[in-house]
């Protein structure tokens, strides 16, 4: 727990406008990178639109108990996220098992989850890691959405370059505004451009729908053990990376347990799950987030704070994401990370003889690499030990 855990919890007082808009954007991030899978993998499974609509509902009201909860409580900007990946795997196997024995897969995800949190075997594997390859991880997952602006900029150039060149004029005389204003002057071009398109948004509240849950050896072997593995691999061990990158100490498995807990009750309206977050997280842990390192765990608060309201009216949420240009959102999600990434290359650096297998950390897990359903993320860290290992046992010789 952090240091300043002593003083009085003034969450209100420690906000600023960047944790704000920080919140807003590890928020926005997160759901514009995956939310339409849930809509490929509802539609392809046959689901209702109420079934879908309570499918986000769970998963955002989820996020933003523990998001708020979990920040509140250690003083450490937690944020938590469903499983992108997981939502990927669901486009192929949902529709060959009925939905209620889809629930039960989810629920005996969530148990999984729950006992490597309470027996506090992921809390040994993660102090395991050495803190240079942890570093490089983050800077290899957060790589390929940073560079994300410079692809943008081929379709999108005025307003990319514009809010490219706002971001550093005004990072240059007021550092934490730099990420809003690049927001503000981009949404204001996007606008006058005619990009902004909001004939298709209204607001419609959610209604949660419950799912009988069932349980069935194909979907547990199809669904359950898949997401699991997914979840523990490609988002709560980058998670876990991500604070200790950004020094922040805070003991694992309390994280694991409650998500997986969350993951449980809300299971039968639709969670396939929800994790530690990983990019959506560095934006809430660099520096634009709070000029105060302390203070940080407002932005992941602010995060949970605009989760919830995008619950709440999650029937229309994909109609909001979409009256904004594509190019907008990459963009403004790629500078938040700026600083995260030079933290995590400067420390995944630090060690003369651990950079060469924080390089191939990093390279394995920037390159997107996926085998067997399991995400770059755990092949980059299975790379980067090995290589640690080879070259420790080379020199012992």
């Amino acid at each position: 727990m952090n240091a300043s855990a002593t003083k009085p919890l003034r969450p209100l007082a420690d906000s600023s406008p960047s944790a704000v808009v920080a919140g807003f954007i590890a928020m926005m991030t997160g759901y514009t990178s995956s939310l339409v899978l849930m809509f490929q993998a509802g539609q392809a499974a046959g689901l209702t639109t109420a079934q879908i609509s309570s499918w986000i509902w769970a998963l955002s009201i989820g996020m933003a108990i523990c998001s708020i909860g979990l920040s509140l409580r250690y003083r450490t900007p937690i944020t938590v996220a469903w499983s992108t990946p997981g939502a990927a795997l669901l486009i192929t196997s949902l529709g060959h098992v009925s939905y209620g024995e889809a629930i039960g897969a989810y629920i005996t995800c969530a148990v999984l989850v729950i006992i490597c949190g309470l027996t506090g075997s992921f809390e040994r594997l993660v102090k395991r890691l050495p803190g240079s390859l942890a570093a490089a991880l983050l800077a290899g997952i957060l790589f390929k959405i940073g560079s994300e602006i410079f692809v943008a900029a081929q379709h999108r150039t005025a307003l990319v370059v514009t809010m490219l060149f706002t971001y550093l004029l005004v990072k240059r005389v007021q550092p934490r505004y730099a990420v809003l204003a690049a927001l503000l002057v981009g949404t204001a071009l996007a606008g006058v451009m005619g990009l902004l398109d909001f004939s298709g948004f209204h607001l419609q509240v959610a209604v949660p729908v419950w799912t009988t849950p069932s349980f069935s050896l194909a979907a547990t072997i199809s669904i359950g053990i898949p997401l699991f593995v997914v979840a523990m691999t490609s988002q709560n061990m980058p998670g876990i990376a991500v604070l200790r990158a950004d020094g922040y100490s805070v003991p694992a498995s309390p994280l694991i347990s409650v998500t997986g807990i969350a993951s449980l009750l809300l299971a039968p309206f639709g969670s396939h799950g929800i994790n530690l977050a990983a990019i959506s997280a560095a934006i809430c842990t660099g520096p634009h987030a709070h000029e105060d390192h302390s203070k940080r765990y407002t932005a992941a608060m602010w995060c949970g704070v605009f989760y919830g309201f995008a619950g709440i009216f999650g029937a229309t949420l994909a109609a909001l994401f979409a009256a904004l240009p594509k190019e907008l959102v990459l963009s403004i999600a790629a500078l938040a990370l700026f600083g995260s990434i030079i933290n995590g290359l400067t420390n995944a650096m630090a060690e003369p003889k651990e950079r060469e297998a924080a390089l191939i950390t990093f390279m394995v897990t920037a390159s997107g690499l996926s085998l067997f359903s399991i995400g770059s993320a755990f092949w980059g860290i299975v790379a980067g030990v090995l290589t640690l290992l080879i070259l420790n046992w080379r020199k012992a010789e």
